[in-house]
This record gives C-alpha cells, structure tokens and sequence, in this order.
C-alpha cells in the first residue's frame, strides 16, 4: 500500500511513518519542515519537502504517485498561540485542508485519516467525553480542527471521500528504545517542558492551580505516541476494507492533573523539580478525558503503554539523551 504522510516530519506523523514502514507500506512525506524534524522520519520515507497549501505541488506529488490513501498530520497546534493569531490556525489548519481534499478528489485518491484533536468539544458537558457529545471550542484551534472534520462530512457526500477522524487530547512519550521522541520548535507541553527544566536544574512555570478540579490544575488524558501510532493504523485499514466516515475518540479514559504529571516526572527523574504557579492560560478547559470505549470496540484498539508512568519514562529516555532535540 502506498501512502502520503502530510506533516510526516512532526511529532506524532513521524511515528506513524515508522509504523507504516514496518508493515511495509510505500511511505511517502509532504512536510514544509517549519514545524517537523526532517531528522525524525525514518528510513525508507521519500521526503517531499513543500507546503501542503500549494497545490501544483500537491498535484505533482499525486502525479508522481498512485497513493492508495493519505494520512493529514500537517498543521499548527498551540491552543495558546491560537487565541492570540487566530489566523494562522484557519490559514494552515482549515484552508491547507481543504485544498488537501480538493486535490484529493482531483487525483481520485478517495481515502484520509485526519488528525484532530479532541479540543473540538471546548467544556464538556460531562466526563470521560463521548464522540455524540457538544462541539464547543474555546479556542480557534479547536474550532479550526471541528470546520475541518465537517469538512470531510460534505467531501464524502458529495465525492464519496471517506475519511476516520481521531480525537486525541495529549499525545505525549517516545519511542521505548528512546530514538524517536517530541521536539517541537516552540515547545507548549507540559511533559517536554517538564522534562527541560528537570535536565537543565531549572523552575517549571504550571499555568493557573484555580481550574475546577480536585488540585486546581488542568485535568487531561495522556495517550502514549505509540498507542497513537496503532489507532492510526488500525483507522487505515478500517477504510481499505470499506469502513464508512466517521470520528473517534482516542485517550487511555483516565486523565491525570498537572500537579501529579509533575510528581511523576520528579519520581521518574529522581530530580526535585521546582515549580512557579503563573496565570492560566486563554482558552484552556478545566477537565478533558475521553472516553474510548467506540474505538476499542470498532477497530480494535487497545493501548498498551499509556500510564503515565511508561509515559515519562519513555520522554525522559528521549530527552536526557537528546538534550537539544533532533540537533543533539
């Protein structure tokens, strides 16, 4: 099976390449690298270095190609940085999608996996989340990734583009042999960030302890980017068998709070990591866990090492050992 990686280079695309190559699939990557690491994809990938907007390229790599579905990583995600340029989000996030899915149709590639977040649903109504649930956003991130999965929605009406979309809160770890791990350039996690500040001795800056939960700071669920990488395969070959469009939820159904991700990478550590309370951050939701229960029972998916434990263990082992990410 041939299949095009768009944002390939990045955190959670360039694990999925990997997973793709080892069930020998033709891989191919379309990565402007402004976000990815063209060090993170995995031999065998062919790299097409450009900007998933410009569609004489696209059409080209189309050209070059007969793909039999493709994989839609590539876009920008800091709920943050989303409040304060708003544009940026529905430029790259919403438009690079929609001329991703035109060229698509165009090429008679019928077939995407798309990488949403579960930031669709701003407050829930209710905890763990259900894929039914209200779509909410608080944020231009969140909103920019919902106008995408509806998007899809018509794209299959109208030209029969099928489409798996998957709703994940905090994709966070390494690879367990510690190669392959999150580098982002302008890094907003809270594992990397924790993990920088454990490495270099220096204070750790948690973001608001006033949200509505049992220690005041944000509840979330952490999926570990292997388990992704799984969901994402198993979401592929639900479509080459003919599964119809539709949304899942991908999370372990338990969520942990800032304060105990942060207790964690001291255990893990074994470094007394020193924490400064700042303000909370625009945007930001109290509590987001979701529940699972549609992709574990439809396709399959289990996750094997997303307590958090294996979690921090994993990104500890990436970073105490490339201190400066993929320029180590």
């Amino acid at each position: 099976m041939r299949v095009l990686v768009t944002g390939g280079a990045g955190y959670i695309g360039s694990q999925v390449v990997r997973q793709l190559l080892g069930r020998t699939h033709e891989v191919v990557v379309l990565d402007n690298l402004e976000e990815g690491n063209k060090a993170s994809i995995a031999e065998g990938a062919t790299l097409v270095v450009g900007d998933v907007r410009d569609e004489s390229l696209v059409d080209r790599v189309f050209a070059n190609h007969h793909f039999d579905a493709v994989m839609h990583f590539a876009g920008v995600i800091s709920m943050g940085e989303s409040m304060e340029n708003p544009h940026k989000y529905f430029a790259i996030n919403t438009f690079g999608a929609l001329v991703l899915f035109e060229r698509m149709v165009t090429n008679h590639v019928l077939r995407v996996i798309f990488s949403s977040t579960a930031g669709v649903y701003g407050n829930p109504e209710r905890v763990p989340i259900r894929e039914e649930d209200r779509k909410e956003p608080t944020n231009p991130y969140g909103q920019s990734k919902l106008m995408v999965e509806q998007m899809l929605r018509w794209f299959d009406r109208s030209h029969g583009l099928r489409s798996i979309s998957l709703r994940y809160f905090n994709a966070a770890g390494a690879t367990l042999d510690g190669t392959c791990g999150e580098a982002h350039r302008a890094e907003t996690h809270i594992i990397p960030l924790a993990m920088r500040a454990a490495a270099s001795n220096k204070e750790f800056t948690l973001f608001g302890e006033d949200y509505r939960t049992k220690d005041g700071t944000c509840v979330r669920d952490y999926v570990h980017v292997e388990d992704l990488g799984i969901a994402h395969i198993l979401a592929l070959q639900a479509l080459m068998e003919g599964y119809e469009t539709d949304a899942f939820n991908v999370g372990p159904g338990s969520g942990y709070s800032n304060r105990e991700v942060i207790e964690m990478v001291r255990k893990v550590t074994g470094i007394d990591l020193q924490v400064r309370i700042g303000r909370r951050r625009p945007g930001d939701a109290d509590e987001l866990v979701a529940d699972a229960g549609r992709i574990k029972e439809r396709l399959g998916w289990k996750p094997g090492y997303s307590d958090l434990r294996t979690i921090v263990e994993s990104a500890w082992l990436w970073h105490s050992t490339h201190p400066e990410g993929y320029g180590a």
